[in-house]
């Protein structure tokens, strides 16, 4: 069942987190998107915008095993996260998730999954990244926590404790525009049937028809979608502000199609803007062009964008 967006109020949910990361300065992030224009640009497009300020991370005692960095931390925005999701879906709100880096995705995507076993609704994840992010506390060699979520939300163990959800089944993963992952993670990959849709296959195919089949896939179930951008999908050359740059990402036209493929296909029901790094991007490009492409995502067409000045 499709649902009209123009009839949605969106709600921004500030989560300044970098706990998850490996360098500091992904905290910043929501101010900058808040700075860039995030609430004004969806405005202009007919949405009632309610900003719910920035989350506060619980107290937790959580420690898993192996080598997870500050997971009590990251486990306390998780619940923090998930409790303000849950509480903008059941008032039948879209939310957009301000990061912070993308450990956020185990309070975000946790959220989606209480809501859509609520409602007996089917999720899909559309996960647009360099990277899978489906490493676990036993494989992961940095121990960086924002390279662990989409393991988390589709049942892998070495999690226990960090909140209850319900798992995704792997199959309704979709990775897009991954070019970096490291050797135990592809394995985990490979044998959970993961769908990778990597940039070779992004030359091959085309973005497009990719995401054709995927939304296809979410129409197939009558499902909800929760979309995953990080600022690393488009190519550093395009986006600079990101602290885990890998050459040879999505260009800036690939990344507004996606983006405006995703709103045609009016499935959309919750996104996440993450791994923004203000202190390394210059003058604010990469803030501003995410700003641009969650506008995309809401119904922003070509022959809407100004005209820059020279």
């Amino acid at each position: 069942m499709r649902q009209n967006p123009n009839t949605k109020t969106v709600s921004l949910i500030g989560v300044p987190m970098e706990e998850g990361a490996g360098r500091p300065g992904c905290s910043m992030g929501p101010k900058a998107l808040r700075i860039a224009g995030i609430a004004e640009s969806l405005e202009a497009l007919g949405y009632r915008v309610e900003d719910r300020g920035d989350v506060i991370p619980q107290e937790t005692s959580y420690i898993p095993g192996g080598t997870a960095r500050e997971p009590a931390r990251v486990a306390g925005f998780a619940r923090a996260i998930a409790e303000a999701g849950e509480a903008v879906f059941r008032e039948a709100r879209l939310p957009i998730f301000l990061g912070g880096d993308h450990a956020l995705g185990f309070g975000s995507v946790g959220a989606a999954l209480r809501h859509a076993e609520a409602e007996g609704r089917a999720l899909h994840v559309i996960w647009l990244d360099a990277h899978p992010d489906f490493n676990t506390p036993a494989i992961s060699g940095s121990g960086n926590m924002h390279g662990m979520p989409a393991a988390w939300f589709c049942g892998e163990e070495g999690f226990e404790g960090l909140m209850d959800a319900p798992a995704l089944p792997p199959s309704r993963f979709h990775a897009v525009g991954i070019r970096s992952v490291d050797p135990a993670e592809q394995e985990l990959l490979t044998q959970r049937g993961v769908d990778v849709c990597d940039m070779p296959m992004i030359d091959e195919m085309g973005v497009g028809a990719i995401l054709r089949r995927i939304l296809g896939e979410v129409e197939r179930d009558d499902a909800m979608l929760h979309v995953s951008l990080d600022v690393d999908f488009i190519d550093p050359e395009v986006a600079p502000g990101v602290g885990t740059t890998v050459p040879g990402g999505a260009t800036f036209r690939e990344a507004h199609l996606v983006m405006e493929m995703i709103h045609r296909s009016g499935r959309l029901t919750s996104l996440d803007l993450v791994e923004l790094n203000p202190f390394l991007d210059d003058r604010g490009k990469s803030a501003r062009l995410m700003v641009e492409l969650a506008a995309s995502g809401f119904g922003r067409r070509i022959f809407d964008r100004p005209t820059q000045a020279a």
